[in-house]
Parts: structure tokens; sequence; C-alpha cells
């Protein structure tokens, strides 16, 4: 059974197999840090973070919703349909006490 629930895809590091959407992803080299995107992020799915300097997009946590885009002023996100598997390193971030969702 694919997890449903933000906490169950975080728990499982899986992306729920019915999203018809490909994950997005940010452009690092594009991105001027202004976080507009994880603000914009909705709270269900809560897959934008800032990873130390960059602001990084968690694949499994995102839907592919699109609601991020028109909210970056650079339009440095992009679909990632040949998406990998966040890093370890990823993951503590919705975990930590900095889970801008919480």
């Amino acid at each position: 059974m694919a997890a449903t629930t933000r906490l169950e895809r975080i728990a499982e590091h899986e992306r729920n197999e019915k999203w018809k959407n490909p994950p997005l992803r940010i452009e690092m080299s594009e991105c001027i840090n202004c976080d507009a995107c994880l603000r914009h992020c909705p709270t269900q799915f809560g897959a934008i973070f800032n990873h130390g300097a960059d602001v990084v997009i968690v694949p499994e946590l995102c839907s592919g919703c699109d609601k991020c885009l028109p909210a970056c002023p650079v339009n440095c996100i992009y679909p990632d349909p040949e998406w990998n598997a966040a890093p370890d390193a990823w993951w503590e971030l919705p975990l930590s006490r900095l889970d801008p969702y919480k």
C-alpha cells in the first residue's frame, strides 16, 4: 500500500505512486534563495527545504502540483521526470526542529 500521508512518506522515504506529475527540482545555479517556493509548497506535501545555502525539493514528498512555480521570480524550478531518490541528509530536514511545515 502506497504511503499517502506526509508522515508516512517521510517514514517510508517513498513517493505516492498515484501521483501523475513528476516531482519538481530546483536548478541551484539559477536560484536566488528567496524561499518563495518554500512558502508556497502546500503543507500536505511539505517538500521544499533550506539545506545549507541551497533550497532543495525532496522528490518523494513532491506531488508535482506546481504551486511553487508561479512564486519563483527567476523560474528555476523544473519538472524532474528522471528523478533520483533524495540523499539521506535531506531526510533529516523534515524530521528536524527546523521543519518549516510544523
